[in-house]
């Protein structure tokens, strides 16, 4: 806990490692009460004249030292000195063996770093600065080591003991322990430990590479949860098969294993050859997940398997290059789940999360560059802009060197790096290589923060048959960057003619032939291209595909928007038309409460739901008003009622005026037979779903009998949770009961009450506060769980506006206590939980008020973690 003002770290501070690890040896011995690590350290220096003095500095944090030797001699006291969070000897020879005993207390470590306990197992998280909770190390990426490790336990309790590589050596003891010993033969850095013991179930199978190598793929989990497990093994093979097809890429070891734990903070982690999960991106059935658990579940899974090759075998240098692999990996397993199914969709999903959250976090206190200058707490970092931008910053590479010579790029940084802890700019500099392109523009990507602004206008001149595109660039002040430089930034541009064909483009002045899509590079504050050849007035299809993380300013018509909504054929602009087109309307309706949506709007969604030869997923996904979250991002002030009433407003007018339509297709769209995973079944339920929920906006007994019957008759979760969801938010007489009969069902899958959780937090209903402060007394509910703390808490702050900015302040007095709790806890999840006040200046000056207060009283908190002290202070406006 803080006790002094924190330090900073600066990426300009960077030095290198005076001292390398050549290799590390570990024992465990797991205790019921403590656990006793000893860790034998080849060490060298680096420098002969080092600038720090002959000393080493090592990492550590809640270890009680018992031995401490070099080159088997024990050190005296006034040899070396031990603080808070380092063991420091003063002289040591250039190159030495360093023998340590410690002591840590893994039942006790409520924080989810280090070596902790989850339900009865063991398991480790040292991504980013855990292991130094462990034992002593120089516990930064940039020091790599072939890791030994030895584990052993009580035989009975802690049957499967695994970590890092292969297995090399058991033994089974007199006195009913046993010992595991692993090798991994490639080089990590200390993040990539990992460690499990426990009693422990394995799925099994093998994926034979391209080369003929057999590999061993286990997946553990408790018993029983075993049968739940075949969607994540089936997600692993295609993953390791995709991978060697689009990218070369074969895995490099024998063995590869997945372990589903209970507790944890983030979704995976991508330790070398054992992979730490969270349950929930694991775990799945039919009857227990939904289509987007399942979906997330093969996006997780690939994820942490790409990070093999761009994470594990090549990893970043320092923490501020988090992105290197991140970002990139978040690009990898984005193509991968477009390949897996519907492409346009997959793009929406991806945008749609990357304006919720990057886009708020570039437009607020905690915006930050892609690579950060600076940090008080590396885990504040692990952010929409390192991960969601650093994939858009990858996307614009591989946009602007195409396919072929992307994947040339990708191999030499393969072949150049393997092995290495390197930088972003070392990834820019093979994008360069291999394309013979200077991109030292576009490495302001990088650097700078916040979202570009493009204010786009275009005009026709019928006479010499030519359209001219003007685009301005600009970039709105973040903190510590009130000034920025233009970007180099990809425009996929079409124009359509009035059947929506697409025309061909013929630059002015630009020999070749004419394109259809052509990428447009802007490069100056002002750019004006002229096209020449264009037989007719066209619409223009703007940023195709989302080319750039940017926001687009065009002075569309209604007509032209609804024209875009119909006939684009580019999937994403059809759903950002549709969004456009709802947002314009919704921010009208805020204004003008009365106003009554025009009949060509309507009229497009008839259309849109009639279209049956259309993507039933992605009409589902047009058909989607904007968030009120969304909404409240578009205005200077945010009107929380008025969006509310709105929006609520809207779809009650669609229902009402196209219930015979809504009802027919989601009849239409009722499954039949078992359940199926395509996509094609998956984007009928959603659209299904979302026509129930236009229905249920009605006062409709008929409507009220579907939702009954599919919440209680539904055979898979994800019809049945969103029905209950409806009704939660309803008037049903049945609600409580409906609510009682779930929880009864699967009180004992704590992953699925997760869900029960999750419907009641984002309800509507006025008294959704006092229900929510109930269930964080539940049975069910801890606080020491992170996955309990987002279905409920987060969930209620971060995705029912309406509620949690309620005019008295108490949703902002619960998220404080929430806070203050965690923060003694798991100070992670507590800074995570904070984010959801960081808009708060956006507000009226009553709530702005009442936010600051509770944000000012956690940074009065004696005992303040760093991780919250960093959020809260960025969020107040001085960032400490």
């Amino acid at each position: 806990m803080l006790n002094t003002t924190p330090q900073t770290v600066c990426l300009s501070d960077y030095l290198p490692p005076a001292f390398s690890i050549l290799s590390i040896d570990l024992k465990f011995d797991l205790g019921e009460e403590e656990a006793l690590v000893t860790s034998r350290l080849s060490v060298r220096r680096n420098r002969t004249e080092p600038s720090s003095g002959s000393g080493l500095r090592l990492d550590g944090e809640g270890l009680d030292l018992l031995r401490l030797a070099v080159d088997g001699r024990a050190l005296s006291a006034d040899e070396y000195a031990v603080d808070a969070a380092s063991l420091t000897l003063f002289d040591v020879p250039d190159s030495f063996q360093l023998e340590t005993v410690v002591r840590i207390r893994p039942q006790e470590n409520t924080s989810l770093e280090g070596l902790y306990r989850s339900a009865g197992n063991f398991c480790t998280q040292c991504e980013a600065e855990g292991f130094r909770k462990i034992t002593w190390y120089l516990d930064r990426p940039d020091v790599m080591a072939p890791f030994r490790t030895a584990i052993v336990a009580d035989r009975a309790r802690y049957p499967v003991l695994l970590s890092n590589g292969n297995l090399v050596a058991e033994e089974v003891f007199s006195d009913g322990r046993h010992l595991t010993v692993w090798e991994d033969p490639f080089p990590k850095p200390c993040y990539l430990f990992a460690l499990v013991a426990g009693d422990l179930s394995c799925r099994r199978d093998t994926f034979t590479t391209r080369s003929g190598r057999v590999v061993d793929l286990r997946i553990y989990t408790e018993a029983g949860n075993i049968d739940r497990c075949a969607h994540a093994m089936a997600s692993l093979e295609r993953a390791m098969a995709w991978d060697e097809a689009r990218y070369g890429r074969e895995y490099d070891l024998d063995l590869y294993m997945i372990v589903a734990v209970n507790d944890f903070n983030m979704g995976a982690m991508e330790n070398k050859g054992l992979n730490i999960f969270n349950a929930k991106s694991v775990l799945a059935s039919p009857q227990s997940a939904t289509d987007q658990d399942f979906q997330r579940i093969e996006a997780i899974i690939a994820h942490e398997y790409f990070h093999n090759w761009t994470g594990n075998r090549i990893t970043c240098r320092d923490w501020f290059q988090l992105s290197l692999k991140e970002g990139l990996t978040v690009f990898r397993d984005q193509q991968f789940s477009a390949d897996m199914g519907s492409r346009d969709v997959k793009r929406v999903e991806d945008v749609r999360l990357l304006r919720s959250r990057q886009f708020t976090e570039d437009a607020g206190p905690m915006a930050h560059p892609v690579r950060p200058d600076s940090y008080i707490e590396i885990n504040n970092f692990y952010t929409a802009t390192v991960y969601e931008k650093g994939s858009e910053l990858v996307r614009m590479q591989y946009t602007l060197l195409g396919a072929d010579t992307f994947r040339r790029a990708m191999d030499l940084y393969f072949e150049r790096f393997d092995g290495q802890a390197v930088t972003t700019d070392d990834f820019v500099d093979c994008m360069e290589e291999a394309s013979g392109r200077d991109l030292a523009q576009f490495r302001r990507w990088y650097s700078q923060a916040g979202t570009p602004e493009l204010r786009v206008a275009g005009r026709y001149d019928q006479v010499a048959h030519r359209f001219e595109l003007t685009i301005d660039q600009s970039c709105p002040p973040s903190p510590g960057q009130p000034e920025k430089a233009p970007y180099h930034i990809p425009f996929a541009f079409a124009l359509l003619d009035r059947h929506g064909v697409e025309m061909p483009l013929r630059l002015e002045g630009a020999p070749g032939v004419a394109d259809r899509t052509r990428v447009l590079e802007l490069r100056e504050p002002r750019e004006v291209f002229r096209f020449e050849g264009v037989a007719s007035q066209p619409v223009p299809s703007l940023l195709r595909g989302f080319s750039a993380p940017v926001k687009v300013s065009y002075d569309y018509s209604d007509d032209e928007l609804i024209f875009l909504m119909a006939r684009e054929t580019d999937g994403f602009n059809r759903w950002d038309a549709a969004q456009t087109l709802s947002q314009r309307l919704l921010m009208r309706m805020v204004a003008e409460p009365g106003l009554h949506p025009p009949g060509d709007y309507l009229e497009a969604f008839r259309a849109t739901l009639e279209n049956r030869d259309a993507d039933a997923a992605l009409s589902a996904e047009i058909l989607t008003l904007p968030s009120e979250v969304y909404l409240g991002e578009q205005m200077e002030q945010v009107d929380v009622e008025g969006i509310h009433r709105a929006r609520e407003r809207l779809k009650e007018v669609i229902a009402s005026s196209l219930r015979g339509e809504l009802l027919h297709r989601y009849l239409r769209e009722e499954g039949a037979g078992d359940y199926r995973l395509t996509p094609e079944a998956v984007g009928r339920r959603r659209l299904r779903n979302l026509c129930l929920d236009y229905l249920m906006r009605l006062d409709d007994p008929d409507a009220r009998a579907l939702c009954e019957a599919q919440c209680t008759l539904g055979d898979n979760m994800t019809d049945v949770i969103s029905a209950l969801g409806l009704l939660v938010s309803s008037g049903s007489a049945r609600r409580e009961a409906l609510l009682e009969a779930f929880l009864a069902r699967w009180r004992h899958d704590a992953l699925v009450v997760d869900k029960w959780f999750m419907v009641q937090a984002l309800s509507k209903r006025p008294d959704t506060l006092a229900r929510v402060e109930e269930l964080a007394r539940h049975p069910a509910f801890s606080l020491r769980n992170p996955n309990n703390v987002r279905s409920l808490v987060g969930s209620f702050c971060a995705g029912n506006p309406v509620r949690f900015h309620a005019p008295d302040g108490d949703g902002y007095r619960f998220l404080s206590a929430q806070v203050r709790r965690l923060d003694g806890l798991n100070p992670q999840v507590a800074a995570h939980m904070m984010r959801s006040m960081a808009g708060w200046r956006r507000y009226d000056a009553s709530r702005q008020r009442l936010m600051r207060r509770e944000i000012e009283s956690i940074l009065s908190l004696p005992d303040i973690s760093r991780d919250l002290f960093e959020v809260a202070s960025r969020i107040l406006g001085n960032p400490g």
